[in-house]
């Protein structure tokens, strides 16, 4: 799937929401889709966006997982809200140190219509 099909703005109960699409990805796509995230974070207003990750079936290596980090922190004072679908796949010490490096909450759910029922609800 193109990288721009990949990272894109959708419409979800009329909020626009940033959908990250890491579905079956290998680690290798994982570290070069989350070098592209901030480009896409950080020209919207501060505060402002709505992100969900769909991580479901990808892979992560030590690699990957350091580049999300870096991600998730330079993109930390734009957004309004984050969630990540997540099955499994990400030990949870690696989770973990992705929101400690970050300084970011970020839920997971098991789904991404969850996920963005989650973004949308404002709770």
């Amino acid at each position: 799937m193109p990288e721009l099909e990949r990272i894109r703005f959708v419409t979800h109960q009329g909020q626009r929401v940033l959908l990250i699409d890491m579905t079956g990805c290998s680690a290798a796509e994982v570290a070069a889709l989350s070098d592209r995230v901030p480009s896409f974070v950080t020209r919207e207003p501060l505060g402002s966006v709505l992100a969900v990750g769909d991580f479901t079936g990808a892979e992560f290596s030590r690699e990957s997982v350091e580049r999300i980090k870096v991600a998730a922190a330079l993109d930390q004072p734009y957004i309004k809200r984050a969630a990540w679908v997540l099955t499994r796949n990400m030990p949870k010490a690696l989770y973990d140190s992705i929101l400690s490096f970050s300084a970011r909450q970020i839920p997971i759910f098991p789904t991404r219509e969850q996920a963005l029922e989650y973004l949308v609800s404002g709770a």
